[in-house]
């Protein structure tokens, strides 16, 4: 027996506006106006398909520090940021795995992230699923505005935990619907009918019938399917031609978040447990090159997510500035100014002897003090006791934290100005000098309850390398807290 221990979900916070991207657009594609409805979610400068994995695992794993349950690691995205780089590697580090762990990354389809969640399924043990996806459209493309940003994640255990597996079902064909090659582009996209008639309606139900086939179950048992799709219907087309029950169909999520790739799948399932009652019984497919399939029976047991799919969509910013959009997903071409002009060369030497502190954001905690610090060094900084080498490893990360001082700078270049950073006190001591991202011009005050967030730190364009660090973002969930005891 195998399913589904934990679940987590990430959306970017940032949800940009389709009728201001149509609007912006009417004068040369006044045919987008009918895709003018809804937002979609959008990723922030310093976000990628990486960031918002760990994320979503965070979501999944909970604040505990301790993750030495975790055997391997699986990390799905079409859109990862390195090609010859273990990119489960980077996510191992910030979550601060154990090194034993085997960890891997599955691409190239969209339905990979169902795939990797059916391999760690199969393998037996303690497994984490990280799917993240953050696809580049061209401007004036329906692509831009179908497409969305978004993460999920799964713990996987031998037990039954929230939802157990009852059958899978997978096809494999090379119908190519689109492709992108390895230059890292856009997608290429082909006509619409012949993927949607020739692909989906003849790939995706062999796929479903042989998941139900393996759990011993009927269409009509289905209370839940989730199938991601751009093609309005298309879910409805499907549950009919295989006999599940037209209210078993679930929103895509379109109107709210986009679609957001090969971590659609995953996002929906998320969702739908949820939702899912007791005895309930799942079905979630994806086409990509064939298709994929799983069930599960839902167990009403398992620990929930903090924030999961419906807390990601509902922490939300409206952006209508299409600009932006265009500018922080590398679109434009613009001046940065001479504060810009600097070498981001990383030093790998001395990243890989601090992975721990910059990836893990792992301080020190002196064994003899009890002095927290940032970052650990041989020699404690407790006040008159300068111990030497009695500190262990003291982790950041989840803990409660708040603005003591801060700057909003504009002199500073800034892929989104004003240049938020400034001092961030953390409960049981220890304070980092940090970015602040996520605000806007007013945001940031003295006393704002902060939470970490593993974000993009800086892009050596030269070499094509992603540097990656911790920010602080404002805990919305904690000021609403304090809004509401306030209030009472």
């Amino acid at each position: 027996m195998a399913g589904i221990a934990a679940w987590g979900a990430y959306a970017p916070r940032l949800r940009l506006s389709r009728k201001a991207v149509t609007e912006a657009n009417a004068w040369v594609a006044p045919n987008l106006k009918a895709k003018g409805k809804g937002e979609r979610s959008m990723a922030n400068w310093d976000e990628d398909a990486l960031t918002m994995a760990v994320e979503a695992a965070r979501d999944a794993l909970g604040p505990d520090d301790d993750r030495s349950h975790i055997d391997s690691l699986y990390f799905a995205s079409t859109t990862a940021p390195f090609a010859d780089r273990l990119n489960a590697g980077i996510v191992s580090a910030a979550l601060t795995l154990e090194k034993s762990i085997a960890a891997s990354d599955v691409t190239g389809s969209q339905r990979c992230g169902l795939t990797a969640l059916s391999q760690a399924l199969a393998a037996g043990g303690t497994s984490l699923v990280a799917v993240g996806e953050h696809r580049k459209a061209r401007a004036v493309s329906a692509q831009e505005l179908d497409f969305g940003d978004g993460a999920a994640a799964f713990v996987v255990s031998d037990g039954a935990g929230a939802a157990e597996l009852l059958g899978r079902g997978s096809v494999t064909d090379d119908f190519v619907d689109h492709f992108r090659g390895d230059d890292g582009g856009f997608d290429y996209y082909w006509e619409e009918r012949w993927i949607r008639d020739e692909g989906i309606v003849k790939l995706v139900p062999p796929a479903i019938r042989k998941a139900l086939e393996t759990a011993g179950l009927n269409a009509a048992d289905v209370d839940h399917f989730c199938f991601p799709s751009t093609f309005a219907g298309m879910a409805a087309t499907l549950a009919k031609s295989v006999g599940i029950k037209p209210e078993a169909v679930r929103d895509n999520l379109a109107a709210v978040m986009g679609e957001a790739g090969c971590a659609h799948g995953p996002i929906m399932l998320a969702h739908a447990l949820e939702d899912a009652k007791a005895g309930e019984i799942i079905l979630v497919a994806q086409f990509g090159q064939g298709a994929e399939a799983l069930v599960f029976r839902a167990t009403g047991v398992g620990r929930r997510p903090a924030r999961g799919v419906t807390g990601s969509l509902a922490d939300r910013q409206e952006e209508t500035n299409y600009l932006k959009f265009l500018t922080f997903n590398g679109l434009v071409e613009w001046d940065k100014g001479m504060r810009a002009e600097k070498d981001n060369k990383t030093a790998l030497t001395t990243l890989y002897r601090n992975e721990d502190m910059i990836l893990g954001l792992v301080g020190g905690r002196c064994r003899e003090t009890g002095v927290v610090q940032f970052p650990r060094t041989r020699i404690s900084v407790a006040p008159n006791n300068p111990a030497v080498d009695t500190q262990e490893p003291y982790r950041f990360a989840e803990r409660r934290a708040s603005v003591l001082s801060y700057s909003a700078d504009y002199l500073t270049f800034s892929m989104a100005p004003p240049n938020h950073y400034g001092m961030i006190v953390f409960e049981g001591g220890g304070r980092i000098m940090m970015d602040i991202t996520d605000v806007a011009p007013g945001d940031v005050e003295t006393g704002l309850p902060v939470r970490m967030v593993f974000r993009i730190k800086e892009v050596d364009e030269k070499r094509g390398f992603v540097r990656y660090f911790w920010k602080a973002t404002p805990d919305r969930a904690a000021i609403a807290s304090q809004t509401a005891q306030a209030a009472e």
